[in-house]
């Protein structure tokens, strides 16, 4: 079994029946995708047992609320997505520029918990992963290692947090309280751009039989889980907005690639919509724009490599945001004086501005993206732009400590605060921008060769069929076979209820 295709046949028999006898005893029940995209589809008696759950405990019922339903307080559903909507009064312009929100996740505070629990619920229930004797290897630059984790510890088994050393310290202080031992931290050398020691630690890891790597980056499940489930939300979170303004259309969808499953809601959109997919990445890493490479800080985009899951034969446009732009506005958007700034000097609705905590740095860098995409199409009023907040403010407080420390020695004070309103919101232009041809869209597909066919050893024919949307469409079809698989595991595990 590949990662290309999917069989209802068990891989390996032995664990399967472990993996049904572990979760038996645990009294865990594993959700369908299809209950993750349509969480009204989720049994009343199992929704009524996470009822006085901690959205932060490691504990069975948040397998239930993995999905961008939950509700401020991640306790009960909502009819729709958390969102915020930026106008033309912050953003400078017209369109609507949609931001849903990731930080309601449970345990992790991001959306990386989704396709975390795709990737290893997938492999448990075709026999690929034995919890009593398998460790869940999760590299990663942060999100998606905590997310591994907390389904790791859900779920009984290890699981080992594998990332660059210097990511936000916030991500170290949250794994330090959940791995089930220290050594299950990896720290591989540098920052956000260097993935390539991570997948370096990772062949170290799996010389050892226990050790299953789930990759994000290569990953299918995560590109699925993010199809059908984050596809659906922003669908519903459009809709909803459809209901108020009738003129409104969706014109784009914008999402940094980092591991490029969030991207799969593009594809979704696209085939409903017609909306544009526009990739971002760090102008500090220029890889789909330039060829390009360097370190950044935008924690969670930009990796120099093209992830495998990427469908880059269906990306429309590319955009650059540097790293400076979301370092200082994540500086103005989370200090008393730039609150005090974009409401007082810039007259700015106050509930407005304190909705911007809400964006982690990835989150900015795609609101300034959706901002270049909107000039660059000329979008108007009635031409809406999603994106996603992956994660909140709350988890770069040390970065903005830091950045005020080294690029306001002065201290942070209203002319700084003008000054990066100016230039990081409004002063984004079209620069660093390139809409995709057929022949761009096969120069940035053929730089994924290097890494996964020269490096991590894919075929030359399972990587060059990524090229056909046929391939895409095919793999969206193995949703229905995959539910069917947890619920023929969940069949014999024979547990009506979590907890």
């Amino acid at each position: 079994m590949t990662s290309f295709d999917l069989s209802q046949d068990i891989f390996d028999k032995t664990a399967y029946e472990n993996a049904v006898k572990h979760l038996r005893d645990a009294r865990v029940v594993l959700p369908t995708f299809a209950e993750l995209a349509d969480p009204t589809s989720i049994a009343s008696s199992i929704m009524a047992a996470a009822d006085g759950i901690s959205a932060d405990e490691p504990h069975s019922a948040n397998l239930y609320r993995v999905h961008w339903y939950n509700d401020e307080n991640r306790s009960a559903l909502t009819d729709v997505p958390g969102y915020i909507v930026l106008d033309e009064a912050l953003t400078g312009v017209a369109a609507p520029i949609i931001v849903v929100l990731g930080g309601r996740f449970p345990m992790i505070g991001a959306h990386k918990v989704l396709p975390a629990y795709a990737c290893l619920v997938t492999r448990i229930v075709s026999g690929q992963f034995d919890p009593t004797r398998h460790r869940a290897i999760w590299p990663s630059t942060g999100n998606y290692c905590r997310g591994g984790v907390a389904i790791s510890r859900i779920l009984g088994c290890r699981g080992v947090a594998v990332l660059p050393a210097g990511m936000s310290q916030e991500r170290f202080d949250w794994l330090e309280d959940w791995v089930t031992e220290p050594a299950d931290i990896v720290r591989t050398p540098g920052s956000e751009s260097n993935v390539k020691e991570i997948y370096d630690k990772c062949a170290e890891l799996s010389a050892d039989s226990s050790n299953v790597i789930l990759n994000q980056f290569s990953e299918y499940a995560n590109y699925l889980a993010h199809y059908r489930c984050t596809g659906r939300a922003l669908e519903s979170v459009f809709m909803s907005l459809k209901e108020q303004r009738a003129d409104l259309s969706l014109a784009a969808f914008v999402a940094g690639t980092g591991s490029a499953g969030t991207m799969a809601a593009g594809d979704y959109l696209k085939t409903i919509f017609g909306s544009q997919v526009v990739a971002v990445e760090p102008i500090e890493c220029p890889t789909m724009l330039y060829n390009g490479y360097g370190e950044h800080n935008i924690q969670g985009i930009g990796d120099k490599h093209i992830p495998l899951i990427q469908n880059i034969m269906n990306t429309d446009i590319v955009v650059g945001v540097s790293d400076e732009s979301s370092d200082h506005l994540n500086v103005l958007f989370n200090s008393g004086v730039g609150r005090e700034y974009l409401t007082g000097r810039r007259g700015l609705d106050p509930k407005t501005v304190e909705n911007l905590t809400v964006l982690g740095l990835s989150g900015i860098a795609n609101v300034l993206a959706a901002i270049k995409t909107a000039r660059l199409l000329d979008l108007g009023a009635d031409d809406a732009v999603i994106t996603v907040a992956t994660d909140s403010a709350a988890l770069y407080v040390s970065e903005r400590e830091r950045t005020e420390k080294t690029d306001f020695p002065n201290g942070f004070d209203q002319v700084s605060a003008g000054e990066v309103y100016a230039r990081h919101m409004l002063g984004q232009g079209k620069e660093h921008m390139l809409e995709m041809t057929h022949q761009e869209r096969r120069r940035v597909f053929n730089l994924g060769y290097y890494t996964w066919v020269e490096q991590q050893g894919v075929t030359l024919e399972d990587f060059e069929k990524r090229r056909d949307q046929r391939f895409w469409d095919g793999l969206q079809n193995t949703l229905p076979v995959w539910d069917a698989m947890i619920e023929e595991f969940n069949g014999h595990v024979g547990v009506n209820r979590p907890g």
